[in-house]
């Protein structure tokens, strides 16, 4: 059956910048690469400049250029879209089932992840905000900024001009933010009542945009996917950004004017950044590519402690089991006896492995000993924390949750990093291995479920879930997210503990070949 597609019958919807005119099909008006802000090289954004007549915002708009060409691969794990690249990139998309001003419905605005060089609003399949927009009546908004070293490059050392280019991908999503606030009541929003959520390096930019009194009142809520930061997996690095510049200037024969790096075409500068950095990587210096704790953004949770404001917004928090486990296991989950898995795990874990064994089937009752090769801690155990830490404050809710599921794919793999997006999207049906029948449906329900309510009330709760606790001090509430959902209390304290005392150091280089692009 055809659904509807209408264009010449919407109306224009006016902006403070001008007239945008989108389109309506199948229950949803739609409004792609709503430009929210504009700025030079290395500068902070600025609002844009008004435009005459109508704009039409019928295509998504250009995606921040990466260091490195994208490489399709993984696609079954994260299916993919593949888009032109400008660093004049600041836009926006917008999903909506009303364009009435007094409609007021929540607002839930998505940023990505590919932690901060990579990815964009619309890279994954699964963020496309439709389905999440007509079956739970939000207004959805996807993000694309400037990212790596258009986003992420110290250069304030080389004078005024350059204050806080070190963070100014963090301020596109600001100004992003704050088109919402003056813009999204004309398409049915409520600008009182803002959900930010993001996976990956997504969950980080939600926490970071927490500690930065710029954002404060932009937004009320958040929900953090696998995505926080407790220093371990992004070092503070050394210094500020004027060896790197330093290094960038030589490598490119500019002498020493770094105003000529704001004319350099973006391919040669990243060509040289790739050649430059790792040797200062590698001391330990600063190469950008991350935010800066500064007077603007006041760094993570977890290494500067909460801002007074981040204590007041309620918050979900979770991972997903398997995390960074792409490729095989290293024995077999559906042929492999359990004495063989014991020696494959002895090998790699040490001679705890009983231990940790008995610990596994404690908090994991069903699954098979063997998924410890995937159990993630690099995810797991921040996210443990930043829970405890805001439980402790007791100002605003904080709810937990792990997505424990295993999918029909190599011998029953468990979750990986990603594998959790469709279900909080409602978008099952575009991602291919996350269809499992007399599970899926029912699952992808509780999980929208739960994201929707979140949005409306900040609680996750409602009828298809069993109640889920916020998190307090000293119980650690966990909704399990499987083919059967429950919620679990300090469920894994103990093996977490134990897997961080003796599980070899993380490498990303050492979770199998499938690898992603996300």
């Amino acid at each position: 059956m055809a659904k509807i597609f209408m264009y010449d019958e919407i109306p224009a919807v006016k902006t403070t910048a001008g007239a945008l005119k989108g389109y309506f099909f199948d229950k949803t008006y739609v409004f792609k690469g709503i430009p929210y802000a504009r700025a030079g090289r290395f500068q902070m954004p600025e609002k844009v400049t008004p435009w005459e007549g109508e704009l039409e915002v019928a295509s998504y708009g250009m995606v921040c250029p990466m260091l490195h060409q994208d490489e399709p691969r993984g696609e079954l794990f994260v299916p993919h879209r593949y888009w032109p690249q400008s660093e004049h990139c600041q836009n926006l998309n917008i999903w909506t089932k009303s364009l009435d001003k007094s409609a007021k419905k929540p607002v839930i605005v998505w940023l990505h992840g590919g932690g901060f060089s990579m990815g964009s609003s619309i890279e994954q399949m699964a963020y496309d905000g439709a389905n999440m927009c007509s079956e739970g009546d939000l207004v959805v908004v996807s993000v694309n900024h400037r990212l790596n070293i258009l986003g992420y490059l110290d250069l304030e050392p080389f004078g005024e001009k350059y204050k806080n280019s070190a963070n100014v991908g963090h301020a596109d999503m600001v100004a992003a933010l704050e088109w919402v606030r003056d813009n999204i009541e004309s398409f049915g929003g409520d600008p009182s009542n803002v959900t930010i959520f993001g996976q990956s390096g997504g969950g980080i930019k939600c926490t970071g945009l927490m500690q930065i009194p710029a954002a404060n009142g932009l937004f009320h809520k958040a929900i953090v996917m696998s995505g926080v930061s407790d220093g371990t997996l992004l070092p503070a690095p050394k210094g500020n950004g004027r060896k790197i510049v330093e290094a960038l200037l030589a490598e490119l024969d500019l002498d020493s004017d770094v105003e000529k790096l704001e004319t350099v075409p973006y391919y040669e500068l990243a060509n040289a950044y790739n050649k430059v950095s790792p040797a200062i990587a590698k001391e330990g210096g600063y190469i950008g590519n991350a935010p800066m704790a500064n007077d603007w953004y006041k760094g993570e949770p977890l290494i500067t402690n909460l801002t007074d404001h981040a204590k007041t917004i309620p918050f979900m928090v979770g991972t997903v089991f398997g995390e960074f486990s792409f490729g095989p296991l290293q024995v077999s989950k559906t042929e492999a006896s359990l004495d063989a898995v014991t020696t494959a795990l002895t090998k790699h874990f040490g001679e705890r492995t009983p231990e940790l064994i008995d610990l596994f089937k404690k908090a994991y009752p069903g699954k098979n000993p063997a998924d410890l090769f995937a159990l993630d801690k690099v995810f797991r155990i921040p996210s443990k924390k930043l829970a405890a830490l805001a439980a402790e404050q007791g100002k605003a809710a904080v709810y937990m949750y792990n997505f424990t599921l295993e999918f029909p794919y190599r011998q029953n793999k468990i979750a990986w990093h990603c594998a959790d997006i469709p279900f909080f999207f409602n978008n099952t049906d575009k991602v291919e291995v996350a269809n499992i029948p007399d599970v899926s449906d029912r699952l992808e329900a509780q999980i929208f479920g739960a994201v929707k309510a979140f949005a409306y009330t900040g609680s996750p709760n409602h009828a298809g879930i069993p109640h889920w606790p916020k998190v307090t001090p000293g119980d650690e509430h966990t909704m399990i997210f499987d083919r059967q959902c429950e919620v679990r209390h300090n469920y894994d304290d103990e093996l977490m503990a134990l897997l961080q005392e003796i599980s070899p150091p993380f490498s990303f280089f050492t979770k199998g070949d499938e690898g992603i692009q996300h």
